[in-house]
Parts: C-alpha cells; structure tokens; sequence
C-alpha cells in the first residue's frame, strides 16, 4: 500500500487538472506568474502583500499617514489579518536548503528509476516524449542547478546579518514550491532518454567535444553567475540602507535580479529537447522568475525614490536594461 501511495496521488493530482505532469508544471509557473502580476497591479494588495524587509518600511510609514480615515469593513480586515501573517526574511536560506536537497534526490531517482521518478515519468504524454534531451544535457543541467543551489546557500550564510525583517509566508512557501518544481522542471523533458537509459561509469566521462548550444550557452551562466555573486557581495558590504553606487547598479537598480533571469534563462536554452530552441517547461520557471523579481525590482525603486529622493533612481532600469 505504501509503495503504491505516490504514484496514486499524482494520478490524482493529474486527473484532477486533467493534464499530464509537464503541463501541471508550465501550468504551476504561469499561474503564480498571473498571480504575482495581478496583486502587484492593485494597490490594496500591492502595499499589503508585495514589499518584504527594508523595502516595506517607508510603504508602511507613508500609508499610515492620517490623510483619510481607515476603511473598517470586513475585506480590509481580512486583508489586513492575511498581510500579519509573516515569517522571518532569514527564511530565504531555506529556499536553497530545498534547492540542494531536491538536486540530491532528485539525482539518486534518475539514477536508480526510483519510485518518485517513476510516478511522474510514467505520466508523460507521449507528445511530450517524441522530443527529448540527451543525457548529457541532463546531467549538465543537474550539476549547474546544484552549483547554483551550493552558491546561493553559501552567500545566504556569508552574507547576512542579524535582522528583524520579515516577508509575507506566501512568498516562503512561493518560494519552497518553485525550488521544489523548478528541481523536476530541468530533468521532466527528458523523460523519454532517461527512461530507456541505465546509468553507468561512462556515462561521467567527457569523450565528446561540447555542442555549439553549450559552448555558447554555458559561458552566460557562469557569467551571470558570477556578477550575481558580485552583486550580492557589494550589497552586503554597504552600510545599512545606503544608495548602491557600485558600476553594476548605475545603470539597473537591480542587477542582481538581472543575472538571476540570465541565469534561468541559459538553463532553459541548455535543457532544450533534440530538435527545439529552447525547453518550454524551463522557460515558463523563466517567466516566473522575471515577473516575480521584476515586482520586486519595481518596489525596490520606489523604496529609493521614497527614501533618497525622486531623482536618485530615477534614469535607472529596473532590471532589464533598455525594457524594463
């Protein structure tokens, strides 16, 4: 009974949403992105839901100003009760705890055909099978999402302080089940290969040259990656709350976000299926990412117009240079 529980409840989860596991997760990252994207655009639920640490601070102090009398009906209230309910900012570590972990258990299943991969590899449509990545392709994107997991873990640990801040627990649990989707995301276009493919000693030997896509794609990540890094080093270094005047943010109020998306995005170009450009199931985590950070990025800048002055950002990108 026990070995049969997994595999029953995604065939639940499946036939409930009458769709196959790659599209319950292009589905997953769309709708959250619609979601994030629709409560950023209210304002009652933008100043309540959206901002988290230090950026929302001066939103509280500027909406608790007594220009008007404060609504009491029973939406507000219920509004206001959803938007206490918080969880530490430290909590962000725990996203690329997940991260790593997933990257782990997920590497033990491929390998073994364990019973998680089965019961979700064994409910692919077969569209979904007639195009599928390699094996290298596989294990190129498991490592790099497992060094990005180690990178990511370590500055969350190296680059902290003591804070009170917190953030909103759905942008915790958010946060855990885009780790957790993004983990099957990298792997689930190749269902067909891995499950005709039993892993050997040969099969961590490099015998080949890298393809064209990794040879250009590869460099974007390690790229990104690094200037993440860079970025996240300088924020630390500032003194608390100060205007960040560093080259990287001269132009872009976050380019820390900026590497986060070139990030994924190169993951998705190098995750794509034999005969595609790009893995759609990736590029949607992509989609995720852009719209959730782009929200942020947006609230970032109007915290330092708020507390800077409307000109200190002002010829600033949010994120993306010459778009956005």
């Amino acid at each position: 009974m026990t070995m049969d529980f997994l595999p029953s409840l995604v065939d639940r989860a499946l036939a409930t949403a009458h769709m196959d596991a790659v599209d319950v997760l292009r589905a997953f990252f769309l709708f959250a992105s619609c979601t994030i994207l629709s409560v950023s655009l209210l304002d009652s639920l933008r100043s309540r839901f959206v901002p988290y640490g230090a950026r929302a601070t001066v939103t509280v102090e500027s909406d608790s100003t007594p220009s008007k009398p404060s609504s009491s009906s029973p939406i507000t209230h219920i509004l206001d009760y959803l938007a206490s309910l918080k969880v530490p900012h430290s909590y962000f570590t725990q996203f690329y705890v997940i991260s790593l972990l997933s990257s782990i258990f997920w590497a033990l299943q491929l390998m073994c055909h364990g019973q998680a991969f089965q019961a979700i590899a064994t409910r692919v449509h077969s569209e979904h099978l007639q195009r599928t990545m390699s094996i290298n392709q596989v294990m190129l994107c498991w490592v790099l999402m497992l060094a990005q997991g180690v990178r990511r873990l370590h500055e969350c640990f190296a680059f902290s302080r003591p804070s009170s801040s917190q953030m909103w627990f759905v942008h915790w649990l958010a946060g855990i089940a885009f780790y957790l989707a993004v983990s099957i995301a990298l792997w689930i276009e190749g269902t067909e290969t891995l499950l005709s493919h039993r892993w050997s000693l040969d099969d961590v030997t490099v015998n080949n040259a890298p393809s064209l896509r990794t040879f250009l794609c590869l460099p974007i990540f390690l790229f990104a990656s690094g200037l993440q890094h860079d970025a996240h080093h300088y924020l630390f270094s500032l003194k608390k709350y100060t205007l960040p005047s560093h080259p990287l943010f001269r132009s872009i109020v976050c380019p820390h976000y900026t590497a986060e998306c070139a990030i994924y995005l190169s993951l998705a170009l190098l995750a794509a299926p034999q005969g595609e450009m790009i893995n759609k199931t990736v590029l949607s985590a992509v989609v995720f990412v852009t719209v959730n950070l782009g929200v942020t990025a947006s609230e970032t800048k109007r915290w330092y117009m708020q507390k800077f002055g409307e000109n200190s950002v002002r010829e600033r990108w949010n994120m993306i240079p010459w778009v956005y």
